[in-house]
């Protein structure tokens, strides 16, 4: 199981960190996935950390604004939002899928999924 928090509202330009918390296992090995999906719009994957290499993926539309680490336990895994725009109005959700790298992932392949958080950029 997974569990977003951080999520919130922000005016244009602010910040946000997300967290994707692990319960009933480690993300040793996995890789994660933030999703989001605006109102209307299909899901779509916005950055990725692997364990399994240590490689990260970034879409085009949040690279240099966004970053994705983990910590050292291998429980959680933080994306830092930074210089957010109106566009980045989402539902995001973390996934997991289990000995992959990063890359572009289709949704149908993440094995675990979070409930959700909300981000709201409006001024």
């Amino acid at each position: 199981q997974l569990v977003e928090s951080g999520g919130g509202s922000v005016q244009p330009g602010g910040s946000l960190r997300l967290s994707c918390a692990a319960s009933g296992f480690t993300f040793d090995h996995y890789a994660i996935v933030w999703f989001r999906q605006a109102p209307g719009k299909d899901r779509e994957g916005v950055s990725c950390i692997s364990y399994s290499d240590g490689s990260t993926w970034f879409e085009d539309s949040v690279k240099g604004r966004f970053t994705i680490s983990g910590d050292n336990a291998k429980t959680t895994v933080f994306m830092q939002m930074n210089s957010l725009k109106p566009e980045d109005t989402a539902v995001y959700y973390c996934a997991a899928v289990g000995l992959h790298v990063c890359y572009d992932h289709d949704e149908d392949e993440l094995d675990y999924w979070g409930q959700g958080t909300q981000v709201t950029v409006s001024s």
